[in-house]
């Protein structure tokens, strides 16, 4: 057996909430990893309505890695967002056209933060909201509706708004095996063969079998 397959839809039969969520992905500047999720009671389709202020011009992606759990709500704010703070005003007279225009202010003074990098085997609660430019590292928590406004550390637990690390989930030099192993990057063949190993927490045995090729 090799697990399920990351292109089915609608993984967990009788389950139409939870679904792999890169088959749903309409967007070019999303990009999703296999086996990720997400779960919603009106469908996994309506993730993308919780991107936020994506626009296309502005160029900025949202990158999700593989294993990831994604829950009900969460949204993804982008820098599409943000508001010229050059000036005396802040209101985008510009967008409303009618001798307007001419309040447009150059692309360079609109705050940009980057693309937003959400690593692998990241669980992000009910209803939490990631802000523009932020990178959570593989292995972190990000608790129900926590604001994230900064990076977040690889396996690291993050609550409350705005969120604060409130402990990791290994010593230091478990987290480094465990991102050097990067499980996440094996085979489906090889995953399933040590998934007991994958849930677990015998590290030493992990790193036996991670040395061996798929």
């Amino acid at each position: 057996m090799k697990g399920p397959s990351p292109e089915e839809k609608s993984p967990r039969k009788g389950f139409p909430r939870t679904g792999y969520l890169k088959n749903y992905i309409t967007s070019e500047n999303i990009s999703v990893g296999d086996y990720t999720y997400y779960d919603d009671v009106k469908g996994p389709e309506r993730f993308e309505h919780n991107v936020l202020y994506h626009h296309p011009h502005i160029g900025d992606k949202l990158l999700i890695g593989k294993f990831c759990s994604i829950a009900q709500g969460v949204k993804f704010v982008m820098n599409g967002a943000n508001h010229n703070l050059s000036g005396f005003s802040t209101y985008p007279f510009y967008l409303f056209s009618n001798g307007w225009e001419r309040g447009a202010p150059a692309a360079d003074l609109l705050p940009y933060k980057g693309n937003t990098l959400v690593g692998n085997d990241v669980w992000i609660g009910f209803e939490a909201t990631i802000m523009p430019g932020v990178t959570i590292g593989s292995g972190a928590i990000i608790g129900t509706r926590t604001l994230v406004a900064n990076d977040v550390p690889p396996y690291s637990i993050v609550v409350g708004n705005p969120a604060k690390v409130i402990k990791y989930r290994f010593d230091e030099n478990t987290i480094d095996a465990l991102l050097d192993i990067a499980w996440w990057d094996w085979s489906a063949e090889k995953i399933t063969e040590n998934l007991e190993l994958i849930v677990g927490c015998d590290l030493a045995a992990l790193k036996r079998v991670s040395v061996h090729a798929d």
